[in-house]
């Protein structure tokens, strides 16, 4: 028995890759690849903090001193006499003032902000962020070389100084530093860090992790390529749904996923994102765009005055830009070389460009239409097909977006309207997810008050109802 037992333990492992998270992955399992679309809310706006910047001003009075050899842990610097120092005409910003070279550099002074709030400071860049930084009397930041910085929050009171003490641990120190409050309500780092939910984003030092077996590739926009971690948004400080989706949907597969995102802001399914084969229609006197028409409208029985764009560009350039990616898989992707993937399904969140007719009152067959061309044209005819409603101004919801809401419910597949999309099409409710201004990071209803909660609300509700869709499927 023993000996059959250890027979098999070889076999498994022959056939089994462990990832980081202790879970036994197929190497000759293909990638999942899920294709996430949409505008600018799938292009990701919600913030992770309430925007950090580099600091400057913040700082009061920095007077460097230099201690002679190399750091020394066991050091009292505090109590060791200084072969000089200097005070600093200029702290952080873009250009600090220069340190001397050599010894150890200790920069001290006094730290006063002008919000009241709870704080992260990461001093440093490059090679100066191996330091400790103490803000009255408590250590807020420590990086040893090869290790991860481990970062302590702290609360400061508007217009009150404190002092401040950066030790650091090599040559390369400089003033550059960044600051970010950890406390705007709807940020993701005050959801996850003071309010305590989604905890799996942050390992013990409070840094944000990155999963080993989901990648993240953006085109055309929020075009970061790494790990899913945050800052696959609109930028390095925002978050779209694929947070939240990805962590789901990882969880769920066995195999590696690739989320792959072609978005931009600003579009409509009604002309930017028409599909191919989309025909011409008229409306209150006038004849609108079929795909690759040149101009949105124009007067019936007139000549239409082209534009520089056309219907379905946006299509095309985004869903041109996810062929190449795949065409391309073993090179775009050296880790998963030879491995090959499979298209396990599609996400859509858009609509808000669509708020006004006629394109509400198309939205319905336009969606319909879109998904039916996705599947045909990526070779999946039965792909699952999860999708987000818009959710602006939640339940007081007017006018033809609520028309737009109820077209992409309408669609989904339980609804019975389209026999061909049950159990393969699924539509989420997202309003119940809106997050007024007031508990938000900014007043912008159109992206939702840029709360990270919703974001992160939305990618797990699709996530989940995507993994319905699969689970039906098997």
């Amino acid at each position: 028995m023993i000996q059959r037992f250890t027979q098999f333990s070889i076999l498994i492992a022959l056939f089994c890759v462990t990832s980081l998270e202790g879970r036994c992955e197929s190497p000759s399992k293909p990638v999942k690849v899920y294709i996430l679309a949409g505008q600018s809310n799938m292009v990701g706006i919600g913030q992770v903090t309430g925007g950090g910047s580099r600091w400057g001003d913040e700082f009061i009075d920095p007077v460097l001193s230099i201690y002679p050899e190399p750091y020394n842990p066991n050091a009292d610097y505090d109590k060791l006499p200084p072969t000089q120092t200097m005070a600093l005409e200029s702290f952080g910003g873009v250009e600090p003032t220069p340190y001397p070279p050599g010894g150890t550099h200790v920069v001290r002074g006094f730290l006063q902000v002008k919000t009241d709030g709870v704080y992260e400071l990461r001093p440093g860049y490059g090679g100066s962020t191996y330091n400790v930084m103490e803000v009255d009397g408590r250590e807020v930041y420590r990086k040893l070389v090869d290790a991860e910085a481990i970062h302590h929050s702290i609360e400061l009171t508007a217009n009150k100084r404190v002092p401040f003490k950066i030790t650091y641990l090599n040559h390369q120190a400089n003033g550059l530093g960044w600051i970010a409050r950890t406390d705007i309500p709807g940020t993701l780092a005050t959801v996850v860090k003071q309010d305590g939910k989604y905890p799996h984003l942050v390992d013990a030092n409070g840094n944000w992790v990155a999963r080993d077996d989901v990648w993240y590739k953006g085109v055309v926009t929020a075009t970061a390529n790494k790990w899913l971690s945050v800052g696959c948004g609109a930028g390095a400080n925002s978050i779209g749904p694929e947070l939240g989706f990805g962590n789901v949907i990882g969880d769920y597969h066995d195999e590696p996923v690739l989320l792959l995102k072609a978005s931009q802001g600003n579009r409509s399914l009604g002309w930017d994102f028409l599909p191919p084969g989309s025909e011409r229609f008229e409306y209150e006197g006038y004849v609108y765009a079929g795909y690759k028409d040149t101009a949105p409208r124009w007067e019936k029985g007139t000549a239409a005055t082209p534009v520089n764009w056309y219907a379905g560009k946006q299509y095309d350039d985004c869903f041109n830009e996810a062929h190449r990616v795949l065409d391309n898989f073993d090179t775009e992707f050296p880790h998963w070389k030879g491995r090959g993937y499979e298209i396990a399904g599609f996400v859509w969140w858009q609509g808000h460009k669509d708020g006004g007719e006629p394109s509400a009152s198309r939205y319905e067959g336009n969606l319909v239409h879109l998904i039916k061309t996705l599947r045909k044209e990526f070779a999946v005819p039965q792909a699952p097909f999860a999708i987000a409603t818009i959710g602006f101004d939640g339940w007081k919801m007017q006018g033809p977006h609520k028309i737009v809401a109820e077209a992409q419910l309408a669609v989904s597949g339980e609804t019975g309207n389209y026999p061909e999309f049950k159990s393969n099409v699924k539509s989420v409710e997202t309003r119940g997810f809106w997050k007024p201004a007031e508990i938000s990071p900014r007043e912008q209803g159109f992206h939702y008050n840029q709360n990270a909660e919703t974001y992160m609300q939305v990618g797990v509700a699709l996530g989940e109802a995507m993994i319905e869709l699969q689970r039906t499927s098997e």
